[in-house]
């Protein structure tokens, strides 16, 4: 054999193991999955991953409440299950699955979602009428939130955590009215809620009497009441559909605009009130708390300001004020001693500030009463002054307001007859005066002129001047004020008409009718308070802008003023 060919077979040997060293070498390692990180809902689920290797492989879990479907595999693409048992603890857990193939080591971290823990140790809560504070622990691994079913119940702040417990503290506002009242408190976590119910008692219906604070008998509290203005067309405002301090047009009532009332020179304000369209229970004739809360934050803008104000019932829809006959008067009567009784507990722990006026304009029409319409809308004056002595304390001692028919003050010196008082000389007559109607009221009539400079015009009523007005007043100051009973003429003005060419005319002469209707009541003992409807353009008695509180008609208000001084 040659030695090429020699050399050539043992080439082809070496060749040969080679290869076969080759294949049976281990290949390099080759490693995929699927996901880096798995959730798990608390309450325990299976979720799945999936490897990839072209080797074996292993997987390993480091908690045993998290179970694998497969701890190893040989190569290829393997679905692996996962397995985690219900979280019963109140903290969030973690685990590590761990994938092994040759030298290559791929992780999965796992989390599970704590067990909810949410619980208060309280279900109900009972409490008097006074504002207080409930406090109490709610249990929480997580946020939560917190309602209120009425708007007396408020959180006072966030609460304090320590760890998973919430300490909360909850106002409870004084329960003004008579009636009990209760509401719900709910927290919600999630689709978790827990209720807690609030029970308040109502305030008392009577109390010891006391007259601190309300030691003014009625003629001295008129010579305090210097001059007055009223805020028509607001809280007396009623609809059909829904009650609105707006619904007549007015904006709702601020503190800025009854500062620049008295800022003009106005001490006192009458604020005509609506209730029945405020009514939540028919059956027993409950006014809503937020209504109730409303009027007293408008009280209170008059008095923190050392002003006197009046609250009535006011036209009200027509209910007591169209109804003086004897066919509604027991169920009338029963409705008055009703809201009576919840105003005048509301508003008992006020000074002598404060006056209730029992009723408005009571009429049947505007002819001469008959002995039923007096007789009737008299029982309304009692009804009124029965319901508010009996809830004693300042009450016992507050000046009332008591309205002859139509508040009329002829009828008054014809027919009106004070109602029987437990008190001493704590009434006042409330009387209004529009006199010439013509002239303060009828927008559509000729009749723009009033007074001495337009004696012998024909613009000018031939009837209700100066001498009208002498007479009205002297004759209420001899039933009245001179025998010690003070009157409130609760209404009157004039509109400040649009008539053309006579407009300088028609504005001096209703400056002059303000100015001498203001000053003969005051000769006379009679508080006059200005009926201001809101609007100040033409066809209004407006003397403010409602919203700003800025004068609009100087002049009227100069005679108004001045005449008072």
């Amino acid at each position: 054999m040659k030695v090429s060919t020699l050399l050539f077979f043992l080439m082809v040997a070496l060749s040969l193991a080679s290869c076969k060293k080759d294949k049976d070498a281990t290949p390099q390692a080759d490693l995929l999955v699927s996901t880096e990180a798995l959730s798990f809902a608390n309450a325990g689920e299976t979720k799945t991953f999936y490897v990839k290797a072209n080797v074996n492989w292993t997987a390993q879990s480091s908690e045993t409440w998290l179970q694998l479907s497969a701890s190893s595999g040989t190569s290829g693409t393997n679905k692996v299950d996962v397995s985690a048992a219900a979280n019963a603890l109140v903290a969030d857990r973690s685990a590590t699955i761990t994938i092994k193939a040759g030298d290559i080591t791929k992780t999965i971290s796992v989390t599970q979602s704590a067990s909810s823990l949410f619980s208060v140790d309280k279900t109900e809560f009972n409490a008097d009428h006074n504002q207080q504070e409930l406090t109490f622990p709610v249990s929480s691994n997580g946020a939560y939130s917190i309602e209120f079913s009425a708007d007396w119940l408020s959180r006072k702040a966030e609460p304090s955590k320590s760890g998973n417990v919430y300490t909360e503290t909850i106002v409870l506002n004084r329960n003004g009215n008579i009636f009990d009242r209760e509401a719900t408190i709910t927290l919600k976590k999630g689709a978790e809620s827990k209720t807690i119910s609030v029970k308040q008692l109502g305030n008392l219906k009577n109390v010891a009497a006391t007259n601190t604070g309300v030691s003014s008998d009625a003629p001295t509290l008129a010579a305090k009441l210097k001059v007055g203005w009223n805020l028509g067309n607001s809280l007396e405002a009623t609809s059909a559909t829904a009650a609105s301090e707006t619904s007549w047009g007015n904006p709702k009532t601020s503190k800025q605009l009854i500062d620049k009332v008295k800022a003009a020179g106005f001490n006192s304000i009458r604020i005509p009130c609506a209730w029945s369209a405020y009514i939540e229970d028919p059956a027993t004739y409950k006014i809503k708390d937020s209504w109730l809360a409303r009027v007293k934050e408008v009280v209170d803008y008059c008095v923190d300001n050392d002003m006197y104000a009046i609250i009535n019932i006011h036209w009200d829809g027509g209910w007591l004020e169209e109804n003086p006959t004897y066919a509604a008067q027991t169920e009338v009567n029963k409705k008055q001693k009703a809201l009576w009784e919840q105003i005048a507990v509301y508003f008992r722990d006020y000074d002598e500030h404060l006056i209730f006026a029992g009723t408005n304009e009571v009429h049947a029409n505007y002819n001469t009463p008959t002995a039923e319409h007096i007789k009737v809308q008299e029982s309304y004056n009692q009804t009124f002054v029965d319901a508010v002595r009996a809830t004693g304390g300042r009450n016992a001692y507050r000046n009332l307001a008591v309205q002859s028919y139509n508040t009329n003050i002829k009828f008054a010196i014809d027919y009106m007859t004070m109602p029987t008082d437990p008190a001493t000389q704590r009434l006042f007559t409330e009387v209004h005066f529009y006199d010439p109607y013509d002239f303060t009221l009828d927008e559509k009539s000729d009749k723009y002129l009033w007074g001495k400079d337009f004696k012998n015009s024909a613009n000018a009523p031939n009837w209700g001047q100066e001498d009208w007005v002498d007479a009205q007043f002297a004759s209420i100051k001899a039933k009245f004020v001179d025998k010690g009973i003070p009157v409130i003429m609760g209404e009157y003005g004039a509109i400040l008409r649009n008539v053309g060419a006579g407009q300088a005319n028609h504005v001096k002469a209703r400056n002059y009718y303000l100015s001498y209707v203001t000053k003969k009541a005051k000769e006379n003992g009679m508080i006059p308070f200005y009926w201001d409807n809101g609007p100040s353009g033409l066809n209004s008695f407006g003397l403010f802008n409602r919203t700003t509180g800025a004068v609009e008609h100087q002049d009227a208000l100069d005679a108004i003023i001045q005449a008072a001084q």
